[in-house]
């Protein structure tokens, strides 16, 4: 089989759900080869649960760089795709579909041959997996919506979160509009990126410190927790895990566990559950800067 790189998932010849390759060929995309190999290493650190949502592959916002060190680094029971993991809606305006997308890609699909269970609900800009939620696509489970039981005993509803968006929902137009103001807000936010690298600085998201200091973005992300935890608890699950709104987080509300893994275009976050039930957001900007950083050698007295 050729190179990965040369076989992608996606196509430029249509745009839009049309775009995406037949999906029985998913079921051999897992044994091509990758542009960029897996990273040997000796010792993955091993979770009995992951959730990561908000990739946005096809765009240029997307950390997949980052996302592929992650995949390379850490290993679980079970994975959620938590929604956004494709970005149809920029795909429809213009094609993007770098090599680095199709290598994290082929880490999620390898992951469903290995054994992991991996469930995937598709969010608001990947609505066109939707219509297969029910099926299974190379191991992968496709559902609108799930229910994880925690090593501790808690029952937590998984969804993408955007059903609770009034905006996405009402006023579909405006979500549009506010998805454009927002790629132009990271595209600046790649500059500052690379102005930091070449000056050898960790990552940082200027767009993920603009929304914590808007005054309106803090009062809808606190609304939009709010709302989210009380449908949870109405459907009498102790807890939710959630993406869409691109803000790691997890704290109680009103006796309900609220969870949201971030994303993996501003924050690179992803949530966790520990063997023993415990939950963890893992930040991988702070990991790879604390891997940069070389260890300080005790002085000898």
């Amino acid at each position: 089989m050729p190179p990965i790189a040369d076989t992608p998932l996606l196509t430029s010849k249509a745009p839009g759900a049309e775009q995406l390759a037949d999906v029985t060929d998913l079921f051999d995309f897992a044994s091509s080869r990758p542009h960029r190999p897996e990273e040997p290493v000796g010792d993955r650190r091993r979770y009995r649960t992951i959730w990561i949502s908000d990739v946005h592959l096809g765009t240029r916002g997307c950390n997949a760089d980052m996302l592929i060190d992650f995949l390379d680094h850490v290993d679980s029971d079970t994975m959620y795709l938590v929604g956004d993991i494709v970005d149809g809606w920029q795909l429809k305006k213009r094609f993007y579909w770098p090599a680095a997308h199709n290598d994290v890609i082929w880490r999620l699909m390898k992951r469903a041959r290995r054994g992991t269970r991996m469930i995937y609900i598709p969010g608001n800009h990947d609505e066109m997996f939707r219509q297969f939620a029910g099926l299974d696509f190379g191991g992968i489970k496709i559902r609108r919506k799930a229910v994880h039981e925690t090593a501790d005993g808690r029952r937590l509803l998984v969804l993408h979160g955007d059903e609770f968006d009034a905006i996405t929902l009402s006023h579909r137009w405006l979500a549009h509009v506010g998805d454009a103001a927002y790629t132009a807000l990271m595209t600046l936010n790649r500059a500052v990126s690379a102005v930091r690298r070449k000056f050898g600085m960790p990552y940082w998201s200027l767009s993920k410190h603009a929304k914590a200091k808007v005054k309106n973005a803090v009062a809808f992300i606190s609304r939009f927790e709010e709302i989210v935890a009380e449908a949870a608890g109405s459907r009498g699950v102790d807890g939710v895990v959630c993406g869409h709104i691109h803000t790691a987080e997890m704290r109680d509300i009103a006796g309900i566990a609220y969870y949201n893994d971030g994303d993996w275009v501003e924050g690179c976050t992803a949530l966790v559950e520990h063997f023993d039930g415990t939950m963890e957001i893992l930040h991988w900007g702070d990991e790879l800067a604390r891997r940069a950083t070389p260890p300080v050698t005790a002085l000898a007295a």
